[in-house]
């Protein structure tokens, strides 16, 4: 694992890019990892490209070829699906196929165009990552589903309204630092807790945006990494799944694919939850970000709004999250969150995140996650190589 690095990183600036197609998007960012790495397209062996809705948004499934041909070369070329999950678990295929022999040089592309669909064909063709039996036949809509996770939260850990809305206020302060973030605007708590409801108890302001974006990294073997200027290693990375339905899963207050996927790549990465100085986590509504840090023990549970309530995950806090203004500010083009979050972490390691660079950062985790949290990846990157 040791011996795979990510050389090439790029994205484009999350929002609403009505004078951007998808095909745009997927170029844009593709030759700014190719441009970053110092790598012609003629240099990559495969491509994956992580996309969820790319025949609901742009009339176009095939993605893999349609990469593949924008760039002018005749590889390898994949679309990984798995619903918000897809961009981060494309990475996953990339490093697997590299470990094991068949391609040296990779690119992953995220990307996703959703503003062309109005806000109620986005959340059904989103609820298409639910269950089709116990969830989507009554109407339950993601922000739904997590309203129903926070409630539980609530009753057992006693997290208030107030600690959900410090999450949004934290990344839309990190956001504001990002050129590229959907939103740069920093809020506050009490305009949170004063946002319509959209869920009881999540409010507009707890739930992140649909957005347009694309975002590229280029991974690739030992034999180049040594080559190479500034490379970011991988370190671990796993994926793990859980229950369609929040229905038939245990506790609802937690994730277990985040459990599994952290605990792997943990230690396939030798490292432990004191070794990670930034993370990238998936906070598509406020909730998640508390029961993420939770679930890959960072915190104990009912611990984590507390500390974020103190600060301690905000930019010089002891543990920075989302620095990048996470899925809530910084936006969540749905294929591409995994390999942005990837990119954040990089450019966090080479120490260029300028106002927002998390100091001394030399290991970085990312999660990624799909559903309600049917699907999970998690990857941690590192400044140095730990083989």
């Amino acid at each position: 694992m040791n011996n795979i690095a990510i050389i090439g990183a790029g994205i484009t600036t999350f929002g609403e890019s009505w004078d951007k197609s998808l095909r745009d998007m997927i170029l844009e960012a593709s030759l700014l990892a190719l441009s970053d790495a110092g790598l012609a397209p003629k240099n990559i062996d495969a491509i994956f490209i992580g996309n969820m809705l790319g025949s609901k948004t742009a009339g176009q499934s095939h993605l893999g070829s349609l990469v593949a041909t924008q760039l002018g070369i005749d590889v390898d070329s994949t679309r990984v699906e798995a619903a918000c999950a897809s961009g981060g678990l494309a990475i996953l295929r990339a490093i697997e196929s590299i470990q094991s022999g068949r391609h040296e040089t990779v690119l992953v592309v995220g990307a996703e165009k959703m503003s062309d669909l109005s806000n109620g064909e986005i959340t059904n063709a989103l609820m298409e990552a639910g269950d089709e039996e116990w969830e989507m036949p009554y109407g339950a809509t993601f922000a739904g589903l997590y309203a129903l996770m926070a409630k539980i939260h609530m009753q057992k850990y006693h997290t208030t309204e107030r600690q959900l809305a410090e999450v949004a206020v934290k990344n839309h302060y990190h956001a504001s630092l990002n050129s590229h973030a959907h939103f740069r605007n920093t809020i506050t708590v009490e305009q949170v807790l004063a946002s319509p409801p959209v869920a009881t108890p999540l409010k507009l302001l707890d739930c992140c945006p649909n957005s347009d974006g694309g975002a590229a990294v280029i991974l690739t073997s030992k034999r180049h990494v040594k080559s190479h200027h500034d490379p970011v290693f991988v370190l671990g990375a796993a994926s793990a799944t859980d229950t369609l339905s929040l229905a038939q899963r245990a506790h609802i207050s937690e994730i277990r694919a985040t459990q599994k996927a952290s605990q792997q790549a943990l230690k396939e990465a030798g490292v432990t939850q004191k070794d990670i100085d930034v993370l990238e986590v998936h906070d598509c509504f406020t909730i998640a970000e508390i029961m993420a840090l939770e679930d890959m023990e960072f915190y104990k549970k009912g611990a984590a709004a507390k500390a974020i309530q103190r600060g301690e995950t905000k930019l010089g806090g002891k543990l920075p999250v989302n620095v990048s203004g996470g899925l809530k500010a910084a936006g969540h083009p749905v294929g591409a969150t995994g390999v942005k979050q990837a990119v954040e972490i990089v450019t966090q390691l080479r120490g260029k995140a300028q106002q927002r660079q998390v100091k001394n950062a030399k290991i970085g985790l990312t999660h990624n996650v799909g559903g309600t949290g049917a699907t999970c990846v998690v990857h941690i990157f590192g400044k140095e190589d730990h083989a």
